[in-house]
């Protein structure tokens, strides 16, 4: 059912959380797992910043750990790092990778109507080639 299921990981404590979700469908379906982590690109005035998601290194290492995770439970993890906007990397490499599923954690930030616009979940609902799995 779910041959391929993309991962897109960050530093936050809801990505842990779907961690979880993640390697139970993976082992269930015997699915493939891509782990994907976006570089943001940063403007001027964040260049200074110590956002870990606008770090290649930290995110190289975020990936790393992901893999690592993954690794303990039994499951072989493929890793890939863009850069670029998350929402639209997400989706394009979904659809590069012909996932059959993407799994995500949310914050809830961007569920209402104020935050919507802004939200990389709600974004990748919209656009994604095939289902998203949102881990509340």
């Amino acid at each position: 059912m779910f041959k391929t299921v993309l991962f897109p990981v960050d530093q936050s404590r809801e990505a842990r959380e779907a961690a979880e979700v993640v390697a139970e469908v993976v082992q269930k379906y015997q699915s493939s797992l891509i782990l994907l982590s976006v570089v943001e690109e940063a403007t001027p005035e964040e260049s200074q910043s110590d956002d870990a998601m606008k770090s290649a290194k930290k995110v190289e290492q975020l990936l790393k750990d992901a893999q690592a995770y993954f690794s303990a439970q039994g499951i072989e993890a493929q890793i890939l790092e863009k850069q670029g906007k998350p929402a639209f990397i997400i989706c394009d490499v979904a659809d590069e990778i012909k996932a059959n599923l993407i799994v995500m954690g949310c914050r809830g930030l961007g569920l209402t109507d104020e935050g919507s616009h802004d939200s990389v979940t709600s974004r990748v609902i919209n656009l994604s080639p095939c289902p998203v799995l949102i881990v509340p």
